[in-house]
Parts: C-alpha cells; sequence; structure tokens
C-alpha cells in the first residue's frame, strides 16, 4: 500500500471519528437530569427525581428512583409517562410520599368518582418493594405537604368547590375574572391519616397557602400564605407566615411588623428553631433584585435574629441556600459564577465559618446531608464538565473519597465538549464584568472564529459555571460550528452582590447592559481569539430584551435570535403578569407618570436603524413577556424592511417552549437563521428531502465508501444500514456478489465472520469497531410490519401456520432472494438508522458473549410470538463504533 493511500485511509478514519460524535439536537433535547434529591433521616437512602424527554408523549416526564448511599444497584420507583415530584421519606424511611397526576393501577375505585379528581394528589410507595398507590383524592389537588409522623401528613390543598364554582361549571363558563379575589379558593391545611385514609380540615383561613415545612418531631408547620392574587404584578401586599403548634390547633403569625420576605425554610433536628432566608434590597417595597440574608427563628423566645455570614453577597442562587448539620449549617454563598462553598458550626452565641476543602469545592451546586452529618451528597458540575452527583465523607470543613453517586448521559462522553473558562473585562462606567467563554470544537491557536454571544435572562438571573445544554442556549451545537460562545453577567445579574443587583434600576435599565455585552466583544477582539465580521447574538426572555437594544445601537452582528423579548414597555405595563412591579423597580415610573421615558427605553420606536437578520419566537399564552411584543417587533422590521426576519409562534405554550416538536422547531429554525447568516454555510441537504426516506438513503448510499457510516445513539454509534455486501467483499475477497446487489445487506454471515469483520475495519480505519451488545441494541431491533419481512412479501399478517407452508416457496426462490438494498424503507429518528425491523436479522453480542441473531429478516413473519429463527442466508450485521 503506498503513502497516499495511507493518507487517504487516516483522513477518512478521522472523518469517520468525526461525524460519530457529532453533536445533534437530539442530544440536547433528549438529555436526562436529576433533581429533587431527600436522604432518609438515618442516610441509608436516597431518593430523587429523574427526568427526561419522552417521544410519545411529547413533554418531559419525571419519575422516581431510589438508591442505597452505601452503594448498589439504582431502584425504579415509577415508570410511564406520568411525572412525580417532591419525593419526602417517612420519619421512619419505610415509605415515600409524593406528588403526581397519575391514574391509579387496577381497577377503579368504586367509591371514587369516575374522572377523578383533578391536579396533583399524594402518592405513596414502600421502599421495600411494591407499586406506588393513591393517597389523597383532593377536589383541586395538593399544593404541598409534609410528614407529620409514620401514619400522618400535614397537607396544603384547595377548599371544595364552592356554589359559585359549581355554577360556573353547570353553566359551561370559560370566561376570566381578572384577580378574583371574592371567589378564589383559599388553600388550607389538612391532616391526613394513612391508617383509615381520614382527612381533617385544620385551618379556616381565606387566603391561599403555598407551602409547608413540618419540624422534624411533627409538632410544628411553618406556612407562607399568599394575600393578594395582584402581588406579582405589584408587589404591594406581601405574603405572610404562620407557625402552627399542631397538637394545639394555634397558630400565630410571625415576622408581622419586620420588612422579612421569608423563604427557604430549614428545620433544626432537635426541632427548637428554624433557618429561613429572605431577600434584601434599598428599595422600599420592590425585591425584584436583591441579596438573600440567612435567619434563624427560636420557637421558645419567638425571636428570631439574621446570622451574619461575614460575607457581603449573602446566599448564593442556582443551587445556593442551607443545608442543616448537626452543629450548625452548610451554605453555599454568592460568589459570581462560582458560588463558594463554606460550613458554619455553632460557636457561644453565633457561628464561625470554615471554606470547605476537598477536589470540589470550588464547583459545588447543592448539598444533602443526613442526619448524622458523616457524609453529603453533592452535584459536581462546571460549564465544560456535566452534571454528577457526588457522595463523599464529610468531616468538619473537609470532603473526602468523593466518588460518583448519580450520572447521566453517558452518551455525552463521547462527544466532544467545549472547553471554557471565566474571562473579565472593564464594561459599562469601567467596572468589571464576568463572563463564560466557551471555545469552538476545532480551536486553532493564531486563528480567528466566529462568536456567538448568548444573554441569560432576568435581569436578576445569572450564568453559572456549570454544564448547562438546553433549547434556549445549545452551546455545544455552536461551538461544533466553530465559534465561541461569550456568556456574559451583565450589570443586575444577580450572585455579584446588592451594589451589582441594583445598578440598572430606578431608570437605568438597558442604559449598561447592552455596553458590558459590547465592551465584551471588544476584548475577545483584542486578543485575537475572534473575527469581527461574525458576529452574532442570542437570548430568552431578558437576553432576548438585550439582544434587541443591541441590534438597534450596532449593525455589527450578522444573525440575532430574539425569544420572548420586549420591545415596547408602555404595553408590557399593563399587559405582562409582573408588569408593574418590573417597570416601576427598572425604569423607576409607570407609563402615565413619564410617557415619554417609556418611548425613550422601547427598541420599537428605533427598529428603523436594524439591519441585523433576526429571528424571533414566542409562545402564544405567554404572561411574562406578552406576544404581543413579538408581533410589534415583527411588524415593525418587516415594515421597514431593512432586514430579513423571521417569526415562530408555538401556540399553547407561556414563557418558554415545553413540548418537544416546538423545542425542536425552536433549535432547528435558529440554528438554519445562523447557518445562513453568520456562518453562511449551505442547508444540509435538499428541503423537499426526507431525512429517514428511501431516497435520502440511497443519496447516502451514493456516497457511501467502504467504511460503514455510524450515527450517535446515545452512548454508543451504530452502523446507518446493515453492512453491505460490497462493504464485506473488501475484507472478504472470496465473498460472492451478483451484479446488481452490491448495496444489498451482507448476509450468509457467521458470528464469527461478524466479530472478525469488526477487528479487520478497527485495523483498517484505526477506530474501535464491534458488534453491538444485546442490551445496547435489543431495544431498537424489532421486527416491523412497516418493513422487509415476510409479512411485507406476503401482503398480510403471517401467522405461524402460514409460516410453514409458504417455507418451500421461500426456499426455492434461492438464498437471500427476498432480500433488498439496504435502506429501501423509511429509516427511524432525527439521524436515521435503516432496516433495524427488516431485511436481513442481525447478529449482537449476548450476556454470556456468544452471538445472538435479533430483529426482522424478509423471510420471516413479524409475529412477535415466534421462537423460530431467520435463515442463515437471512442474517446479517451492522457495525458499533467507538
Amino acid at each position: 500500500m503506498n503513502r497516499l493511500s495511507l493518507i487517504g485511509l487516516a483522513c477518512l478514519a478521522i472523518m469517520a471519528a468525526a461525524a460519530s460524535e457529532k453533536w445533534t439536537v437530539d442530544d440536547v433535547l433528549f438529555q436526562e437530569s436529576v433533581g429533587g434529591l431527600e436522604l432518609s433521616r438515618d442516610g441509608k437512602l436516597a431518593v430523587y427525581i429523574k427526568s427526561r424527554m419522552d417521544k410519545e408523549k411529547g413533554e418531559s416526564v419525571s419519575n422516581l428512583f431510589m438508591k442505597p448511599a452505601a452503594g448498589g444497584d439504582e431502584i425504579t420507583l415509577t415508570r410511564g409517562r406520568d411525572n412525580c415530584s417532591s419525593p419526602r421519606f417517612s420519619p421512619g424511611g419505610n415509605r415515600i410520599a409524593f406528588l403526581a397526576a397519575r391514574k391509579p393501577a387496577g381497577p377503579p375505585d368504586a367509591d371514587a368518582p369516575a374522572a377523578g379528581p383533578a391536579g396533583l394528589q399524594i402518592w405513596l410507595i414502600d421502599t421495600r418493594g411494591g407499586e406506588p398507590w393513591q393517597l389523597t383524592r383532593f377536589e383541586r389537588g395538593v399544593r404541598s405537604f409534609g410528614w407529620i409522623d409514620d401514619n400522618t401528613l400535614l397537607i396544603a390543598a384547595p377548599e371544595d368547590p364552592s356554589l359559585h364554582d359549581h355554577k360556573v361549571k353547570e353553566r359551561k363558563d370559560t370566561s376570566q375574572v381578572v384577580d378574583d379575589e371574592d371567589n378564589a379558593a383559599p388553600v388550607r391545611l389538612f391532616k391526613f391519616e394513612i391508617n383509615g385514609s381520614k382527612t381533617t380540615r385544620l385551618t379556616a383561613n381565606t387566603d391561599r397557602i403555598t407551602s409547608v415545612t413540618v419540624s422534624p418531631d411533627g409538632k410544628y408547620a411553618v406556612t407562607v400564605h399568599n394575600r393578594s392574587l395582584a402581588e406579582i404584578f405589584n408587589q404591594k401586599i406581601k405574603p405572610v407566615v404562620f407557625l402552627h403548634e399542631l397538637a394545639a390547633g394555634t397558630s400565630k403569625q410571625l415576622f408581622a411588623n419586620d420588612k422579612l420576605y421569608p423563604r427557604g425554610f430549614e428545620w433544626t433536628p432537635d426541632s427548637k428553631s428554624f433557618y429561613f432566608a429572605a431577600p434584601y434590597t434599598t428599595h422600599p417595597y420592590l425585591y425584584n433584585a436583591s441579596i438573600n440574608l440567612l435567619y434563624s427563628y427560636d420557637v421558645a423566645s419567638g425571636r428570631h435574629r439574621k446570622i451574619e455570614l461575614d460575607w457581603e453577597n449573602g446566599l448564593g442562587g442556582y443551587g445556593g441556600g442551607v443545608t442543616v448539620t448537626p452543629d450548625g449549617f452548610l451554605a453555599l454563598l454568592a460568589n459570581g459564577a462560582r458560588n463558594k462553598a463554606a460550613r458554619y458550626s455553632k460557636s457561644g452565641a453565633g457561628f464561625t465559618r470554615q471554606w470547605i476543602e476537598g477536589d470540589h469545592a470550588a464547583n459545588m451546586m447543592s448539598f444533602a446531608v443526613p442526619g448524622d452529618g458523616s457524609f453529603a451528597v453533592y452535584t459536581y458540575t462546571t460549564a465544560s464538565a456535566p452534571a454528577v452527583q457526588m457522595i463523599a465523607r464529610l468531616n468538619g470543613n473537609k470532603v473526602s473519597e468523593a466518588k460518583p453517586f448519580i450520572e447521566t448521559n453517558a452518551g455525552w462522553k463521547k462527544k466532544p465538549i467545549a472547553r471554557t473558562e471565566l474571562v473579565t473585562w472593564k464594561g459599562a462606567l469601567d467596572e468589571q464584568v464576568e463572563g463564560i467563554l466557551y471555545y469552538p470544537h476545532n480551536y486553532q491557536a493564531g486563528k480567528k472564529h466566529p462568536l456567538v454571544v448568548m444573554i441569560h435572562g432576568g435581569p436578576h438571573g445569572v450564568d453559572m459555571d456549570a454544564f448547562s445544554e438546553r433549547w434556549g442556549y445549545p452551546h455545544q451545537l455552536f461551538a461544533q460550528r466553530g465559534a465561541f460562545i461569550l456568556k456574559p453577567n451583565y450589570h443586575g445579574s444577580s450572585n455579584y452582590g446588592l451594589k451589582w443587583g441594583e445598578s440598572i434600576s430606578g431608570g437605568k435599565y438597558n442604559d449598561l447592559e447592552w455596553i458590558d455585552v459590547e465592551t465584551g466583544v471588544d476584548s475577545l477582539i483584542a486578543r485575537g481569539l475572534v473575527d469581527p465580521g461574525m458576529l452574532g447574538v442570542l437570548g430568552w426572555s431578558n437576553g432576548s430584551i438585550i439582544t434587541i437594544e443591541l441590534t438597534t445601537r450596532t449593525n455589527r452582528y450578522k444573525a440575532a435570535g430574539a425569544g420572548a423579548g420586549n420591545v415596547n414597555w408602555t404595553s408590557d405595563w399593563g399587559n405582562a403578569v409582573f408588569g408593574d412591579s418590573f417597570e416601576q423597580y427598572y425604569l423607576g415610573k409607570t407609563p402615565m407618570d413619564d410617557p415619554e421615558l417609556y418611548i425613550r427605553k422601547s427598541p420599537l420606536f428605533r427598529m428603523d436603524k436594524v439591519t441585523t437578520p433576526t429571528i424571533i419566537f414566542f409562545g402564544t399564552e405567554d404572561k411574562q413577556v406578552p406576544t404581543e411584543q413579538g408581533w410589534q417587533h415583527f411588524r415593525a422590521l418587516q415594515h421597514y424592511g431593512r432586514t430579513g426576519v423571521k417569526f415562530i409562534l408555538f401556540p399553547g405554550e407561556a414563557h418558554g417552549p415545553r413540548k418537544l416538536v416546538h423545542q425542536q422547531r425552536k433549535l432547528e429554525e435558529e440554528l438554519a437563521w445562523f447557518d445562513k447568516y453568520l456562518f453562511q454555510t449551505k442547508p444540509d441537504g435538499n428541503v423537499a428531502l426526507r431525512k429517514e426516506s428511501p431516497l435520502a438513503a440511497a443519496a447516502l448510499l451514493a456516497k457511501q465508501s467502504d467504511v460503514p457510516e455510524t450515527v450517535g445513539r446515545g452512548p454508543i454509534h451504530v452502523g446507518r444500514f446493515e453492512v453491505t455486501r460490497a462493504q464485506y467483499k473488501a475484507f472478504d475477497s472470496s465473498y460472492a456478489v451478483k451484479p446488481g446487489t452490491e448495496n444489498h445487506p451482507a448476509s450468509g454471515i457467521t458470528f464469527d465472520n461478524a466479530k472478525a469483520y469488526c477487528q479487520w475495519l478497527s485495523g483498517k480505519t484505526g477506530r474501535k469497531y464491534r458488534l453491538g451488545t444485546e442490551e445496547e441494541l435489543g431495544s431498537m431491533l424489532k421486527a416491523s410490519k412497516s418493513e422487509n419481512t415476510l409479512d411485507a412479501w406476503a401482503g398480510y399478517a403471517v401467522n405461524a401456520d402460514d409460516e410453514k407452508r409458504l417455507a418451500s416457496m421461500v426456499d426455492g426462490l434461492g438464498e437471500g432472494a427476498l432480500l433488498k438494498a439496504v435502506g429501501s424503507y423509511a429509516g427511524t429518528g432525527e439521524e436515521p438508522l435503516f432496516d433495524l425491523g427488516g431485511n436481513v436479522a442481525e447478529w449482537v453480542t449476548a450476556r454470556d458473549g456468544s452471538g445472538k441473531v435479533m430483529g426482522g429478516s424478509a423471510d420471516r413473519p413479524v409475529d412477535p410470538k415466534s421462537t423460530g429463527k431467520a435463515r442463515l442466508s437471512y442474517t446479517g450485521f451492522r457495525v458499533v463504533g467507538q
């Protein structure tokens, strides 16, 4: 073999590896996340929620899982497409209560209404095994709950329908009365006894309880009450807090004369006191930007006090807060893009602080600690390291012997992940701004790359040094296109202290933020990293607002993505669910007070300056940034006609799309927009061609080499097609191939032949190839009525008797006579795989290492009850690449 051939093979191997590792939209949308982790009081078990998008339901689905803290297999507690949330161990740890809106298994309860009650109900499952069962049947569902003892739950639930409610239902009246305080259902406390299924109403309040936190001994509960439906709009009537002594049936309001807005209650193990966080702001009553301070309340004395954290920025956000320990608490303190972990231990009347030490101390995002405080479960992540739940010994401020406890998204380990770093620059007012910089996957020192600025929402939000791939901000898909990504924590962001958060209030909104972005871009250009002629910008919500502002200030951005962003503050004041509180805080006045201010601040009146091609996204039911804002933005750009514009509405969606089809559309449309206007690449393929069609398969086959193409499927990369006869003949020159059947699947292949081919291909390309395992491909290789099976040839669903009657006819046609070219039937998936359900049955490696034939074949019916095997002449394989 000559030198040019070797170089060609090496290049081919590199190209094949690059293709197999490519990030796809599905990688972003079908990721798995972990949340809601709670430890049993004895520390032996952990329960948590795993969520991921369900293709059939078209929305995200959340189920419960449990795992022993000492190690062992993960236990699936719930299955199906009903979302579960808020898992809580009983005090003794033998049961788990959780919220779900699911249908009971088995025959219906004779005493229950035919349709069943609406909303979330409490379900129960035994930690020792068995199916979950429905516990409550509140007419309007459950809002919050906690355990009093192993047999009793304390529940916050809306009161049953009133006569007014019944009349509205009888009339089928769908009219809506805004902020209808007179007829809003009160949310009250109820005691529920499991033995006997007895429910007792404990309170007669007329407001709405939003949260319940029960003390460990079950004697007390803290509740938060909403007293105004307009509170989110204007923040004038604040929620109140009550402490209930459950056995005595008494309650008292706390903090009535204090400017406190408590949240995040955590009882101490002895039930004598509890911690809580409360936002602090210099504004007289608006809390749009604040820092979170920590307090404690002593039950015996009835007094609360502020805990001195000795940290100006207060408690951290995005996983920050406190976790109670036997001698105090663990805290994540606000420290910009990285929270700072600390342990506070009681010392006299106060606390002493020690910084947490350990391998992951700089990037811890949450804590869970058992009653004895002997270990901790925490989330470790960086912007370039996907989140892992770790478990480690906790000794004082030392975290040691850390090891993975819960891992997800194993497929991401096979994909390139952008290198990241924290960067700073001088922004507006000559003040330092911090951000996160993602490097291109193909970064080359000395080369200037495109830049896409991705701007977070809020504005009092923050981009943390944490891995996050979402439909709104798909970093890897842009880094894969060769771009840097800059995520600026502009003036007004949280986690940087009160001064920074309040810096854009009182009329200064959008005076500083866009400058922070622009100077950040300039700093990267000055470093020689970024091509100044290839800049793009995108964001959602407030990130979209800054994006829009930038397009009215400069024409240097070649593409913009604006999701749910404002252009007209006058209409926003009245239409947004929090319009008055937001505008009064950030603009300082109402539109009635100063209409000229609202015009000056509204980008709508500067749309004649926009030349950046802009794609706009909105949900039709968005109340946070009303959909009308998108219409005005679109119509204004359309009116002036100075740039390209596209407006995409997601029916039935609120402030962000929840449905799979809408998230997919957002990602694909935005990527195509940036491909066209920023990266200036041609669309991938023909817009009239379905990627999963036989025609698309034929086009791929026409370009296919003797190295099988693989496609990412979770943690593995599976051959798009079954190995063809032409590809197999390159390995075995004695393999006979009739003219015209080169693209038929290789058939008559033994298990040893298939393994030998994979070994040969690995040596040929320098990339590891093998057969898939039964576990990896078992769920994919299922005979299908819509593919090349005996049913398709016979024209009906062939049963076992008819299969025998047809056997001699099939044999008489000759070996493999019913086979067709690979890809002759429609494929499956975003990056489709073909012939999983027919043509040749395929070799896989069984659990014991032996060969096993799986999937449909052209000589066999689809009949799932059949135990028959495909003839060897209808047996082949596909490769799995690593």
